[in-house]
């Protein structure tokens, strides 16, 4: 995709951190925006920083888990702009909590909101995106989703059905034009960590180190909006030592098994 002037673009938790920052950045390059969270008031927010026409963005405030409500939300962006370009998969919860001490219930709230939220919507626009011939999924996973480390079960486990369940649908897409980009964040400088759920399901409400010193969501977004330009199939952003932990996993998983058991949660 070489130009997303006009092209419609549908952003779940899209009021703040990684999400908010991927409406901006798409706002400059011309796009009319669908921006979803459960938080009315901070979608307006984004929608004023946007800058752009009243008609070019289309506030859609949703809880993504309340399944009965996707296909509604896809039939009004149908009726209000015609069709979807580009879907955002950027709604998500983290945990820090040890399996031990973990409900059932907080496994499913993190299954509900990071992975099988996006497979219902995904579900939902995809006629349309097949009718079109034409249609981008961006998938906002986590290194995470690629290396499982201590308080995180439910989120490591989340993040890594991403990967499974696009990769599948970047196969069977492709002979009607529909593509996916899997992004893998590193330490991004958001509130995920004050936000994650802990043993009992109540907010962490902490943040971690690693995550103050992130890199910011802009740049996070800049390189995101990059990618998909040059239709990246799977990218991987954050400092060295994220990054180079996914390239131990996959050449030397011994070596990165002996560092993530030694290494003390946050």
């Amino acid at each position: 995709m070489e130009s997303f002037k006009n092209k419609v673009v549908w952003i779940t938790g899209a009021s703040s951190g990684i999400g908010e920052a991927i409406a901006l950045a798409f706002a400059k390059e011309g796009a009319k925006l669908v921006l979803t969270s459960r938080r009315e008031e901070e979608l307006l927010r984004v929608k004023k920083l946007t800058g752009l026409p009243v008609s070019s963005v289309l506030i859609l405030p949703m809880d993504v888990t309340e399944f009965d409500k996707t296909q509604p939300a896809v039939d009004m962006i149908i009726k209000t702009f015609g069709h979807i370009d580009v879907m955002v998969h950027n709604a998500g919860v983290s945990q820090r909590s040890y399996i031990k001490d973990t409900t059932m219930e907080v496994y499913r709230k993190i299954m509900d909101v990071d992975f099988f939220s996006t497979v219902a919507i995904t579900k939902a626009i995809l006629p349309y995106m097949i009718r079109q011939q034409s249609g981008h999924f961006i998938v906002i996973s986590s290194v995470a989703g690629k290396i499982g480390t201590p308080m995180r079960s439910g989120y490591n486990a989340a993040k890594h059905a991403l990967h499974g369940f696009y990769d599948s649908l970047r196969a069977e897409g492709f002979g009607e034009n529909i593509h996916v980009t899997t992004v893998c964040p590193g330490y991004i400088k958001t509130n995920i960590s004050v936000n994650a759920l802990n043993e009992s399901g109540g907010k962490f409400g902490k943040m971690d180190a690693n995550q103050a010193n992130g890199i910011p969501a802009d740049e996070c977004a800049r390189r995101i909006l990059e990618a998909v330009k040059k239709d990246k199939k799977e990218i991987y952003i954050g400092g060295f030592t994220e990054v180079a932990a996914i390239y131990l996993k996959r050449f030397l998983p011994n070596i990165l098994f002996e560092q993530v058991r030694k290494t003390k949660p946050e």
